[in-house]
């Protein structure tokens, strides 16, 4: 049985249609491959946005959420504040080995601040807005994704 999932691009440019959306394609693309049930938007930048479209996911019955962008350091990089509104409980350990995995490859994938946690029996993951941070990450995602909604589930360790 197919798992429903959710990939959010957050990114100013790509939601006025001014550049493409290059990431989150690639997270849909791995979440397909390993037969979830994917649903895809495109938001701008912000803490509101990201809130919005992480709340719209959950109510939709995805029980993973990936979101590409706005992990930075940039002004309007505000994807972990809106995440940090929705997320009832931390998975430092997940956003820690993304920026380790990443670190292996690109030095400033440690300037990444995306953040990891779960609500509403779903699992929340931030990943950096790069081609190379969604195409590292996701092997990550997905070694981890089954375990912590079968947790969430109720089921043994």
């Amino acid at each position: 049985m197919s798992q429903r999932a959710a990939v959010i691009t957050v990114s100013d440019r790509s939601a006025s249609g001014e550049r493409p959306d290059a990431s989150g394609p690639l997270a849909v693309a791995a979440l397909e491959a390993a037969d979830w049930t994917v649903t895809a938007a495109i938001v701008p930048d912000g803490a509101d946005a990201v809130e919005a479209a992480l709340r719209s996911a959950l109510a939709s019955g995805a029980r993973l959420v990936v979101t590409t962008g706005g992990t930075g350091v940039a002004p309007r990089d505000e994807t972990p504040e809106g995440t940090r509104r929705v997320i009832e409980r931390d998975l430092p350990g997940i956003a820690e080995t993304l920026r380790r995995v990443g670190a292996a490859k690109v030095p400033a994938a440690v300037l990444s601040r995306g953040i990891a946690g779960v609500a509403a029996g779903a699992l929340i993951v931030n990943l950096p807005g790069s081609r190379g941070g969604v195409a590292d990450g996701m092997p990550v995602v997905l070694s981890l994704a089954a375990h912590v909604i079968a947790q969430l589930d109720g089921e043994d360790h």
